[in-house]
């Protein structure tokens, strides 16, 4: 599991620098293997559908009103068949670069529409 310190450090009531808190973890059983920084351009996010409805020009797709948690609400046109009002799920922003295939998210206009990231959903 990968965590940032200043998650940690927030559910910590601690003053100790990233050095002390790892050798405590680890002096506590929890096995810490490394310590890196965050790539700033690969961030994802949970998000929340506010609103998902069908795609004015399109069949199989969705247009998503996002919650990322920052106060706007984000147009996301999405293909997952489970994109629904409530869902939980992950967003990949633009500027966001996709592991596997390295995929750079970026604005794009899909069949008229702007969408301003990329969700990432399991089919159910």
């Amino acid at each position: 599991m990968k965590i940032t310190s200043s998650w940690l450090t927030t559910h910590l009531k601690t003053s100790a620098n990233i050095e002390k808190i790892v050798s405590t973890l680890n002096n506590i059983g929890l096995e810490v293997e490394s310590v890196g920084s965050t790539d700033k351009n690969n961030f994802f996010l949970v998000a929340k559908i506010i609103k998902a409805e069908k795609h004015p020009n399109a069949d199989k797709l969705k247009l998503c009103d996002v919650d990322i948690g920052s106060g706007k609400i984000l147009k996301v046109v999405c293909g997952a068949s489970n994109a629904r009002d409530g869902l939980l799920t992950v967003y990949a922003g633009p500027g966001a670069i996709i592991p596997k295939n390295q995929l750079k998210i970026k604005v794009t206009n899909i069949r008229g529409v702007d969408s301003y990231g990329m969700l990432c959903s399991e089919s159910e």
